[in-house]
């Protein structure tokens, strides 16, 4: 058996880590409800070193710094160093606005291999009004362009709801204007600040499938790496499309299978993924707040693969609702996090989902399980 295929299929090929709740911005949408101060009950430097031991003789794969804002913390550089002195490819989210030249370039000497910076708007208003400070457009460039200059490789993240769904093609475009390697969109999922602001921002049904399948459009004609997250919807969508165009006798570009562009599945939450709080606490992702575990009392190897949480993720099968009829359960799994937002049951159907599974049949699902 392959180090990669055990408990529920693999073990984690990407893990988030919040290394702080600090922050300098406001965003109201943050899952973080992120402050000024960092907090008491952070991990301490010596904390964080044995999570990063723990994590890379389980899982050597790839970890990404966030927060907050996690160059907020001092010591960010010490564990990003550690973490790929023991063979971990490791990235950092970051909102850009700190990033001056002497920040691009302690960044670099870490070892960190791509940064994400999030543009919220195709313009200073839309992305400022998000995040709560004025400035933070420009700064959030400046910063993306002093990593650029050092060949560090960027990536943009856009969170997407109704404030700025229509400038999504303009944030494409200065995406491409500005030479990142990658262009992200993030659905909005009701949890944190986010649930003060879904009914309000939050996209869903028809505005939802046209979005996704506008992604997958640009999926083939931008010359970006493109990755919806928290929209388990999309990777059904790319299957119905691709099968679509093989009918049409089509060709069909293959499919990215491993690295940061790797195309897996919808969900990944406890099966491909999960997110360890500022505290030490582990999720199945940081928007799904059922605790798997906790790093100051148990073993990173032993949360992974005995979390009750995290074996009911790997279980499509006991998937309720019409999730759990759906012939593209496999590939999509809806997104437990907005499903545990909006009615308690992380098992539940997507509530944002409008597609109708067909009747079911004997047999395989039509799509199963692969890409």
């Amino acid at each position: 058996m392959n180090p990669g295929q055990e408990h529920g299929g693999c073990r984690p090929r990407l893990i988030f880590w919040e290394l702080t709740t600090g922050c300098n911005l406001r965003c109201i949408h943050c899952r973080a409800s992120a402050t000024e101060l960092m907090s008491p009950n952070d991990l301490s430097y010596a904390e964080c070193c044995n999570v990063v031991d723990q994590i890379a003789e389980y899982a050597p794969l790839i970890l990404v710094l966030s927060g907050g804002e996690p160059l907020w913390r001092r010591d960010v550089f010490d564990i990003a160093r550690r973490a790929v002195g023991k063979g971990m490819r490791v990235a950092l989210a970051t909102n850009g606005t700190l990033v001056d030249e002497a920040m691009a370039e302690r960044i670099k000497a870490a070892g960190i291999v791509r940064v994400s910076i999030s543009l919220d708007g195709a313009n200073r208003h839309t992305h400022d009004s998000f995040r709560g400070e004025a400035g933070a457009f420009d700064a959030a460039i400046a910063g993306l362009k002093h990593l650029q200059a050092l060949g560090v490789s960027t990536q943009i993240n856009t969170s997407v709801a109704r404030h700025n769904v229509d400038e999504l093609p303009g944030i494409l475009k200065l995406a491409q204007s500005l030479g990142v390697a990658a262009f992200h969109i993030f659905l909005l999922v009701p949890v944190g600040c986010g649930l003060t602001i879904a009914e309000d921002q939050t996209i869903h049904g028809e505005q939802y499938e046209q979005v996704l399948n506008w992604f997958y459009d640009r999926s083939l004609d931008s010359g970006l790496e493109l990755k919806a997250t928290c929209a388990p919807h999309y990777y059904r969508i790319m299957r119905q499309r691709r099968a679509e165009a093989r009918r049409a006798g089509q060709s069909v570009p293959e499919l990215a299978t491993h690295g940061l562009h790797a195309t897996t599945r919808g969900c990944l939450a406890g099966s491909g993924v999960c997110f360890i709080s500022h505290q030490g606490e582990v999720y199945p992702c940081g928007y799904l707040p059922v605790a798997a575990g906790d790093l100051r009392k148990d073993r990173f190897r032993d949360v992974w693969e005995k979390a009750e949480v995290f074996a009911a993720l790997r279980q499509p099968d006991q998937l309720e609702g019409k999730c759990g009829l759906c012939e593209f359960k496999y590939i999509c799994l809806g997104c437990r996090a907005r499903a545990f937002g909006l009615t308690g049951n992380y098992m539940a159907e997507e509530p944002f989902c409008i597609y109708e599974p067909r009747a079911t049949q004997a047999g395989p699902a039509p799509y199963g399980r692969g890409a």
